[in-house]
């Protein structure tokens, strides 16, 4: 009984920890998503909870349905064009839009969409 307490403890902290920077980093991403300066996504897209969407892309919804890995939307928000010349989606990573850890924020916000 002495260990047990304890090691429930390790487990449940261990939880605590990990799960508030995957929150704060989907929380972040949101922002940054509906930002006009940054992502912008809601002048192309629809997306729960944003007001005033665009119709030129696809509603950004059921996400993991439409892309088999986290990294094919990560490539396809780094750069859209390596996939359609003719996108009218900007180059976020591969034009500095958004930083390294910007775009990986808005990845992990779009992927929990």
């Amino acid at each position: 009984m002495k260990f047990f307490i304890p090691l429930c403890c390790f487990f449940l902290s261990a939880c605590v920890v990990n799960q508030p920077k995957n929150t704060l980093t989907t929380k972040q991403g949101k922002q940054l998503s509906f930002q006009r300066n940054k992502g912008n996504c809601l002048a192309c897209h629809v997306i729960q909870d944003g007001k005033d969407p665009g119709n030129i892309g696809p509603a950004l919804n059921n996400i993991q349905q439409k892309f088999a890995t986290k990294a094919q939307l990560k490539a396809l928000i780094w750069d859209a064009t390596q996939f359609n010349e003719k996108t009218s989606m900007p180059p976020f990573g591969k034009n500095k839009i958004l930083t390294p850890e910007e775009l990986e924020a808005v990845v992990d916000y779009i992927w929990s969409i």
